[in-house]
């Protein structure tokens, strides 16, 4: 018995270290987590700014879609442990976000006037930090403002853990199905947190997992870097006045996310490459910069007026000042409760991977 215990558990720790080396391993699912977080960054400061910079919101599509594949890829094909996955999910995200919650609430009590957009109340506070925020103009609206992508993940991760307790061969075919099921339920549903929670862009997800699942299989894209590239082509004229501003956002950028994750992904595996620092570590530091964006922003913006710098050369030095503190803030804050709650990252033989989404953590 103690024997068939121990291997369980080097079989176990053997899963694991595989489950995030494959994750690793894929350098350019690094790079664009990197790249979207710093065109979530460039759409805020232009924003800011009355710029035109719309399309950098994107970079939420695409945290969306590779949230769907990691999850796919890190459980495809593994013993299912859906309490685990969800445990894990809920540890890895949970305690940054609930730390830039306080710290955001703390900002619009004590200065408001500096928190544009943000709305503050005791039921907006306890049901942000449960991913349940107001609903203001049908759409979700938590304390830390892009956190609204958070709530979707959560909900993502949910149906996935529970899709986890059916045999492997169902796994796929229940996912997509009941993705697509709670999107068609948007149709169906009045307003409120049913008609949000069902928003086409849960697609985004499912998408990601269709990539993950014809990856995993072998498949080949002999064209990948031209995929890619059409899909941030698609992106390009989604952001122009060619495109109808209402179009759903699914369709918008999140089809042509799916495009720039599924070419990457391919491209890479037709002509493998060794990473670069700067991308990996941007990767690496994806869901702090996210996270830590807006209210980074806000106090590089308090000091770039307080000092007088040029109109000409404050978005630009407001948008380097704001990505770099947020990346400093990775390696203070959120890499230490890695090494806390998943010490297994940083002692084992596998790196710690870095965030995977808007808004998500891998």
């Amino acid at each position: 018995m103690l024997l068939c215990n121990a291997m369980s558990n080097v079989c176990a720790a053997a899963w694991r270290d595989l489950d995030w080396s494959i994750v690793t391993s894929i350098h350019s699912i690094q790079y664009l987590r990197g790249l979207a977080a710093c065109a979530v960054i460039c759409f805020h400061v232009s924003e800011q700014f009355g710029g035109p910079f719309d399309v950098g919101a994107a970079g939420v599509d695409i945290f969306f879609v590779i949230s769907g594949f990691i999850m796919w890829v890190t459980t495809a094909g593994r013993p299912a442990d859906p309490w685990r996955f969800m445990g894990r999910r809920i540890t890895r995200i949970v305690p940054l976000y609930w730390i830039v919650t306080l710290l955001t609430a703390a900002g619009i009590l004590i200065k408001p006037q500096f928190f544009y957009g943000h709305f503050f109340s005791v039921q907006n506070f306890v049901g942000s930090l449960f991913f349940l925020p107001v609903l203001q103009e049908n759409a979700l609206h938590p304390i830390v403002i892009q956190g609204w992508t958070l709530c979707y993940e959560m909900m993502f991760y949910l149906v996935f853990t529970l899709v986890l307790f059916l045999g492997e061969r169902w796994r796929f075919g229940v996912l997509t199905g009941a993705l697509v099921a709670i999107v068609a339920l948007h149709f169906v549903f009045p307003a409120g947190y049913a008609r949000a929670f069902t928003d086409p862009v849960v697609l985004e997800f499912a998408a990601g997992v269709v990539v993950a699942r014809l990856w995993l299989r072998g498949a080949r894209l002999p064209l990948g870097t031209a995929v890619a590239t059409v899909g941030v082509g698609f992106l390009l004229l989604a952001a122009s006045p060619l495109f109808d501003a209402d179009m759903p956002r699914a369709l918008r950028w999140g089809l042509p996310a799916a495009l720039i994750v599924a070419g990457a992904v391919f491209a890479e595996r037709a002509r493998p490459f060794k990473p670069a620092v700067l991308p990996s570590f941007l990767g690496d530091a994806s869901y702090s910069i996210y996270l830590w964006h807006v209210v980074v922003g806000v106090l590089a913006t308090g000091v770039v007026l307080r000092i007088g710098i040029p109109a000409a050369l404050q978005p630009a030095t407001i948008l380097v000042v704001t990505l770099a503190f947020s990346a400093l803030l990775y390696l203070i804050v959120e890499k230490p409760l890695i090494g806390l709650l998943h010490p297994q990252r940083v002692k084992g033989v596998v790196k710690a991977p870095g965030a995977a989404t808007a808004g998500a953590a891998e």
